[in-house]
């Protein structure tokens, strides 16, 4: 391939790939306002479902939130029903969250349906190892972007 081919396609890419962040980031924020949430909280609070439990504090690494601002998240999310406060009893000021997956897919489950099921017969118009390239780029891209917010995030 050529060096202006080769450039010409992954300026195609960039361009795809930035319509494919902006078309998340606009789907999952109308997803959170008809959940009643804001487009952060929903995100964080599926960053929290990953965990069986976790505390402020590695909520607060994970994300670069400041711990004020991890103690809204938290405060807004309890009062949803969507996670609680546990205390350790080891050290009464050690505050454990534990999600509360059953509320949780309650509220989020009719609005991945669909989604869920148009992803997976997307997926299926692919061969096997088109499907792994894919997966192959989706998770090197990942470690490059959480490499980006952990520079960014330095203190």
């Amino acid at each position: 391939m050529s060096k202006n081919n080769q450039e010409d396609l992954i300026a195609q890419f960039g361009s795809a790939s930035r319509q494919y962040s902006d078309a998340s980031i606009f789907m999952h924020e109308a997803i959170a306002r008809k959940a009643g949430l804001s487009g952060a909280d929903h995100k964080y609070l599926g960053l929290i479902l990953r965990h069986k439990s976790i505390t402020a504090g590695e909520i607060s690494k994970l994300t670069g939130l400041s711990t004020g601002a991890v103690t809204g998240l938290i405060d807004r999310l309890e009062k949803k029903k969507l996670l609680k406060r546990q205390f350790t009893s080891e050290d009464r000021r050690k505050v454990i969250i534990v999600p509360n997956v059953e509320n949780s897919i309650k509220l989020l489950k009719p609005f991945f349906d669909g989604l869920q099921e148009k992803t997976s017969a997307l997926l299926s118009t692919f061969s096997d190892e088109q499907v792994l390239t894919i997966e192959r780029y989706f998770i090197a891209a990942t470690a490059i972007m959480n490499e980006t917010t952990k520079n960014l995030n330095k203190k």
